[in-house]
């Protein structure tokens, strides 16, 4: 999916387990099948899964974000009505593989899917309480650090014009520069930051027995504007879920308005660059342009 992307192979895997973590050495170690675009999945026996970045390196940035992605994971343990992933810790660059990597507790349960999903009514509102949850979390007087996403959505405006330009053909780029131009011009958030997942994407969200389980992959945690988080309402949901979970979250209208506007850019950007590597990925750009437009 990515230039200078790496293979991990199941005995580099098991021989970095084996010298950094001895009380696993027994367990086996089997790849996991993903459709994300950042790591590679390891399960270690039934309790361990690992993530290994697609593109290490001994950066000390990233490392940095590593740590502070399962300090985040604390965080949001002790607040969230679902599960999120437990750290059990982090391993360090060795032979065959040039970069650090983290362990996590395995959730139980399945990326979100319409067919594995009971009630879509139901899963809006299960979501909406993660959402209400993560915004009751005391930020510290944090704002939002001047990168990642939950910014002003107006920062976005190059990346978006460009990948409309690379999306000529794939998708009605006419139409969705009309909507990006009203998204991006909406009044933006005045109030104080609050914590925001920022890719709650179906890959994100876990499901068992037909309801929301846990909501994963906190590399993208961050403070900024709530609406980064109403992803969902447009890259999921039906109208019928969309105008619950709007309702659950009591959303005024330029909120709304930008939360399409970060779904728009968020799927914009992916459809030219995964239509070829990663159809998964495509697909839910295509079905999300697909809803901003109704």
């Amino acid at each position: 999916m990515h230039a200078g992307q790496v293979d991990i192979t199941v005995d580099v895997v098991a021989t970095l387990v084996a010298e950094q973590f001895p009380q696993w050495r027994a367990l086996p170690v089997r790849p996991l099948a993903s459709t994300g675009t950042v790591n590679a999945l390891f399960r270690v026996g039934t309790e361990i899964v690992l993530r290994f970045p697609l593109l290490p390196t001994t950066d000390p940035e990233l490392r940095a974000e590593l740590r502070q992605e399962q300090a985040y994971a604390g965080l949001l343990a002790a607040h969230l009505p679902v599960a999120v992933p437990e750290p059990l810790g982090l391993g360090e660059p060795g032979e065959g593989y040039a970069g650090p990597w983290t362990a996590y507790r395995f959730i139980p349960g399945q990326p979100a899917q319409l067919d594995r999903i009971g009630d879509l009514d139901t899963f809006a509102r299960d979501l909406a309480s993660v959402v209400t949850a993560l915004r009751g979390i005391d930020t510290g007087g944090r704002a939002w650090p001047g990168s990642g996403r939950g910014g002003p959505l107006a920062a976005e405006d190059a990346g978006v014009r460009s990948a409309l330009a690379l999306s000529d053909g794939l998708t009605d780029t006419a139409r969705l520069a009309k909507v990006w131009d009203r998204c991006r011009d909406t009044p933006g958030h005045d109030a104080a930051a609050v914590w925001v997942h920022a890719d709650l994407m179906p890959g994100n969200l876990l499901v068992r027995d037909g309801r929301l389980a846990a909501v994963i992959d906190l590399e993208t945690v961050n403070v900024g504007d709530p609406a980064v988080d109403l992803m969902p309402a447009w890259n999921m949901l039906d109208a019928g879920a969309r105008e619950t979970y709007r309702q659950a979250l009591g959303l005024d209208d330029a909120t709304w308005e930008r939360g399409r506007g970060w779904a728009l850019m968020q799927a914009i950007n992916a459809l030219p660059y995964y239509i070829e590597t990663n159809p998964v990925m495509a697909g839910i750009a295509q079905h999300t342009l697909r809803a901003v437009l109704e």
